[in-house]
């Protein structure tokens, strides 16, 4: 990343914050993966393979994994997408993660959410094997990545960390403040960045005085989607500010209703205020899906008994 465009001049009062492109980012990380999957592939091995599990046609669900398997489509990764009907038992649910549990040349494994009602979502996480686990929602990977040793980084904390690094968004001794508390975004991302030499306060839905709180951020993130929640007079001059959140709302324009995806944050507004801002769409969700693909790689090198580059 050109320092001149990444990173803020110390001392510097904010002019319209730097627009973190996850895009281009994400469309960095990869043509070097493709670069490393064809070298593997030149060597004579097989593929790495990713088997994405679907349960239900949840529009949103299918538009996920569709980029999933595009993405990896465009890498040389093999990927498998299974499509389970909304009536699925928890039982069949698992009997089918298990035999791509046992499948060895299945390297990463993720079972898209939400998933309905009667299936319950942690039994299905501790059923996947920890180390096919790209999505990091087993137990074992969980708690590696707690005691700062990580099989796996979860996917969208993952991407927050590559663009905050690549913009030189400083964060050894930041205060981060971190809005949701989720297993897949709020408790790893803490996680992450305490183990960055971070102070790292996560709020929720019970939070008291939440202005007070994001005020006070070096590195606001927020990931509730809730569209709107954080407004300029919630930001801290030259603060960075990532919008995890994504929602899909209906708008009208020219006298005709169209659907358009927003994020918890008002841009246009907070932009003024920040240092550093990620759009809706553009921003973290391509390096979310960058990420899965790191981790997948990461998975076959451990199963082939490649030396991580």
């Amino acid at each position: 990343m050109d320092p001149a465009v990444g990173e803020k001049e110390e001392g510097s009062q904010p002019q319209g914050a730097v627009v973190i492109d996850g895009k281009a980012l994400a469309q960095g990380l990869r043509h070097k993966i493709a670069q490393t999957v064809g070298e593997w592939i030149r060597q004579g091995r097989r593929p790495p393979a990713l088997s994405v599990v679907q349960v239900g046609e949840i529009p949103a669900s299918t538009t996920y994994v569709s980029h999933k398997v595009r993405a990896c489509r465009e890498c040389g990764i093999r990927s498998e997408h299974i499509r389970l009907p909304a009536t699925v038992s928890q039982q069949e649910l698992i009997a089918a993660v298990d035999q791509l549990n046992r499948d060895p040349e299945v390297d990463g494994i993720i079972v898209q959410l939400p998933l309905p009602d009667h299936i319950d979502p942690h039994a299905v996480s501790w059923a996947i094997d920890p180390e096919k686990d790209v999505d990091c929602l087993h137990p074992e990977n969980f708690g590696l990545l707690a005691k700062g040793t990580p099989r796996f980084v979860s996917c969208t904390p993952r991407g927050i960390l590559h663009a905050l690094t690549e913009y030189r968004v400083p964060i050894e001794g930041a205060h981060v403040v971190v809005i949701g508390r989720s297993l897949i975004v709020g408790r790893p991302l803490a996680l992450l960045m305490l183990s960055r030499s971070a102070t790292v306060t996560i709020c929720h839905s019970r939070t008291r005085d939440l202005p007070t709180l994001t005020r006070q951020a070096d590195i606001l993130v927020s990931a509730v989607g809730r569209p709107g929640l954080i407004g300029p007079e919630m930001v801290r001059p030259g603060a960075a500010v990532v919008d995890v959140g994504i929602t899909q709302i209906e708008v009208e324009e020219g006298g005709r209703k169209r659907k358009r995806l927003v994020g918890d944050v008002k841009f246009e507004e907070v932009r003024s205020v920040a240092g550093w801002i990620t759009p809706v769409p553009g921003g973290v969700g391509p390096l979310t899906v960058a990420m899965l693909l790191l981790n997948t790689l990461d998975a076959y090198r451990m199963r082939e008994g490649l030396a991580k580059k």
